[in-house]
């Protein structure tokens, strides 16, 4: 079975930067898709940013200019790249990757705390 493992998640005070990294253990298995979400106490699961077919970017309004996707093809590997942090970016934040049969998987979560 796949499994998804996040990791590069901390605290950090307000206009600090964190880079989180998602690798997938188990099975090999290709990915059309892979993202992040985050998911705050008391709030909804939201998509911060995905890449699909290894061309298309998507950024959340909230996070665009400050975080960065990218992709290590070879190894099925996500990265995300935050920079000025901010409060409200405080989450734990969740590696998703869709399989080209459709099937999606998540990883366990990765806490980020931005505070002063």
């Amino acid at each position: 079975q796949v499994q998804l493992v996040e990791s590069g998640g901390g605290s950090v005070q307000p206009g600090g930067s964190l880079r989180l990294s998602c690798e997938p253990s188990g099975s090999s298995v290709a990915f059309i898709t892979m993202g992040w979400y985050r998911q705050a106490p008391g709030k909804q699961r939201e998509l911060v940013a995905n890449q699909i077919k290894n061309r298309y970017t998507n950024y959340a309004d909230s996070v665009r200019g400050r975080f960065t996707i990218s992709r290590d093809i070879a190894n099925n590997t996500v990265y995300l790249q935050m920079n000025s942090l901010k409060p409200e970016d405080t989450a734990v934040y969740y590696c998703k990757a869709i399989d080209w049969g459709q099937t999606a998987y998540w990883g366990q979560g990765t806490q980020v705390t931005v505070s002063s």
